[in-house]
């Protein structure tokens, strides 16, 4: 058997983290040229990925080979976003001798693995599954064609390859001590398990489970019948899957399932904790819901330049710095746009996915006063929108579209289409203030502003998700007051579009052009706080130490 067909590392194992533990996710943001992310989910995942290596932890990743990945993010001739699916091609994954059998609607499904060695990327040893391969049908195929594929069966297929499929993998690899769950997606897993150990109290004593989301549509129902039917549990009788999980009704709610059928379970943030354990405190039977706050690998997503400035005291060349990856991010809007941006103006961006509760286009919702702010002859300010909508989601679609038709006649306002991780580093570098608007608390972490700080952008957000584990309002970020969510959303929206506009106009406008060494305290004082705890060596560990070793 080839060397890294089985558990294997390059490094010796610190002893601190020496069980084994195989790590599940439907998506991983590693790096720019492995397509297999849309959004932040991915981005965690890649790194913790990175992190565990860092730190030498006995750690593997399970995840997906997307033959099409998410999308590819482009433009209609009227600029508009037209969704296009090309193949993907990976010189630097390798064969592995690991090919293994799922049952997807009682037919046998062959899934393939390849696998990503830690050298090409600093990550653990990730396996990365397919089911493209010659011994299927087309149908059997496509499985793993499109990342959040919006056929419901199909959906469900990839759940099965991934929790079962990536079960057997790891198998194969000599085995796990702890099977992670990064959602639900992988919750067929546990139904293996099942019959791998024979008992409930097993899979619990070998399951843990992360929660990332208080959306409803971020927590998968269906119906019960129709998952037996699809093979998704793997063989266990249906009666049994009901007693197990304690699901009587038709639907069968997944992220519940996971909370019934772990060890022990994570919120994203220590509100997120909060707010996960007030959604589901009512249903018996659930695991404990502790909270490991997100955080991204600083090394990967810092500038050298900009922290070498920072830590030497030159504000001088923090400054510099600052204004070169401005260029380099104009550079990206003039190719893009064919606007000429200008590094002395105040830029703020709002980069992220394009989901309902985001709010991307809450900085306009009054037009004429958002036209008057980023026209302003004195004190003008630059607006960037960048994301990447679910492609089959009409309503995220139309707002971005909506916001990319205000923006063909503002000078000082740019749509940028391709929001991937090279664009994501590039905005975060070059933006003067990175702007957060979740209705709160809907936003679990909301981790890209972590990396914003860690590059001299200023948040200014909702106090949701990591926020409120960071921010102090006029030293290291500017925050909004916490509106009342009593109140009926669009009461919330108005109320949050007011503040929006009062900070922005008295605050962070007249302190950039008026109050520069304000400023440039801000920024340090956000760049300093924010590393090392949001750096994701303190998450890679406290998984470790509070959820793997509990």
């Amino acid at each position: 058997m080839k060397q890294y067909s089985r558990w294997y590392h390059p490094y010796d194992i610190d002893e601190k983290y020496n069980k084994r533990v195989a790590y599940f996710s439907m998506e991983y943001g590693i790096d720019q040229p492995l397509k297999i992310y849309s959004g932040g989910l991915g981005f965690l995942a890649g790194s913790h990925m990175r992190s565990a290596h860092d730190l030498r932890q006995n750690m593997i990743g399970i995840g997906m080979l997307w033959k099409y990945g998410y999308y590819d993010q482009v433009r209609n001739d009227d600029q508009t976003m037209r969704s296009q699916f090309s193949e993907k091609h990976y010189t630097f994954l390798e064969e592995t001798d690991i090919t293994v059998t799922v049952s997807v609607n009682n037919h046998p499904v062959k899934v393939k693995a390849l696998v990503l060695k830690p050298e090409v990327f600093g990550t653990v040893p990730m396996y990365f599954l397919t089911t493209d391969i010659p011994e299927n049908d087309y149908l059997a195929r496509t499985i793993t064609h499109r990342l959040y594929d919006p056929e419901e069966s199909t959906r469900i297929a990839q759940s099965i390859v991934l929790g079962i499929g990536g079960g057997k993998v790891v198998e194969a690899l000599g085995g796990a001590d702890l099977y992670h769950l990064n959602e639900g997606h992988a919750l067929p897993l546990a139904f293996w398990l099942l019959e791998k150990y024979r008992s409930v109290e097993q899979v619990r004593e070998h399951m843990v489970f992360t929660t990332h989301t208080p959306e409803k549509a971020g927590n998968e129902e269906h119906d019960i019948h129709f998952l037996d039917r699809m093979s998704f549990f793997n063989g266990t009788p249906l009666e049994e899957v009901r007693r197990l999980t304690r699901i009587e009704g038709h639907l069968f709610n997944h992220t519940l399932a996971a909370l019934r059928l772990s060890k022990v379970s994570n919120g994203v943030s220590k509100l997120h904790g909060e707010v996960a354990k007030q959604m589901w405190h009512e249903n018996e039977g659930i695991c404990e819901i502790i909270s490991i706050t997100n955080a991204q690998h600083a090394h990967y997503w810092t500038d050298d330049d900009l922290w070498d400035a920072l830590q030497s005291g030159n504000d001088q060349a923090l400054l510099q710095r600052k204004k070169q990856m401005k260029h380099l991010l104009f550079r990206i809007v003039a190719d893009q746009t064919g606007k000429l941006f200008n590094p002395e103006v105040l830029t703020i961006v709002w980069a992220r996915r394009f989901a309902a509760y985001k709010r991307a286009d809450l900085l306009s919702h009054d037009l004429e006063r958002f036209l008057e702010i980023v026209n302003n002859s004195e004190h003008p300010v630059q607006v960037i929108w960048a994301g990447k909508p679910y492609p089959f989601d009409e309503g995220a679609v139309s707002t971005f579209n909506k916001l990319v038709k205000l923006s063909i006649k503002q000078p000082n306002v740019a749509v940028l289409t391709g929001y991937e991780m090279e664009l994501s580093r590039k905005l975060k570098q070059g933006s003067d203030v990175w702007l957060n608007t979740p209705r709160r608390p809907r936003e679990a972490s909301g981790t890209s502003g972590m990396t914003a700080a860690m590059n001299g952008s200023v948040n200014f957000s909702v106090q949701d998700g990591w926020l409120p584990e960071f921010s102090r309002h006029g030293e290291n970020s500017f925050i909004l007051p916490i509106v009342d969510t009593t109140l009926p959303t669009h009461h919330q929206d108005t109320e949050d579009h007011k503040n929006l506009l009062h900070i922005l106009e008295n605050d962070i406008i007249p302190t950039y052009y008026y109050n520069h060494d304000r400023w440039v305290r801000i920024m340090k004082q956000g760049m300093y706080d924010v590393l090392p705890f949001f750096g994701s060596d303190r998450m890679a560990h406290e998984y470790y130490e509070k959820l793997y070793n509990y």
